[in-house]
């Protein structure tokens, strides 16, 4: 028995096909880097009262402390990213204020020209 099906079912078929690729992502995290043993930190950066913002460099491992916590995270970063909320990364309650992360390109990944 041969099943035949309508153009407009092999339509849907295929339409839903190619949505089934589109779902949309919950979280950019890992765009961002991932958590990291702040004893592997290369450098601290304390999270002051009046701290809006840090600077970090792209492949950098950093020991965050904020009052009485602390985290680590490495910056391996995407391409396309140069600057976070650190409140996405930072573990629930580290930070009681927004704090950007700016974020320079790893040098290990910058050409330059006539080498």
């Amino acid at each position: 028995m041969v099943a035949r099906l309508s153009a407009a079912t092999i339509g849907f078929l295929l339409v839903a096909t190619a949505l089934a690729g589109c779902v949309t992502r919950t979280s950019y995290l890992d765009l961002y880097g991932m958590p990291a043993d702040p004893r592997a930190a290369i450098r601290t950066i304390n999270i002051f009262p009046t701290t809006n913002y840090v600077n970090v460099e792209g492949g950098e491992i950093i020991r965050f402390v904020s009052g009485n916590q602390e985290f680590g995270w490495h910056f391996l970063v995407a391409r396309t990213v140069n600057s976070f909320s650190l409140n996405e990364v930072a573990p629930p309650g580290a930070l009681n204020r927004p704090v950007e992360a700016y974020v320079s390109p790893d040098p290990r990944y910058i050409s330059v020209p006539g080498d």
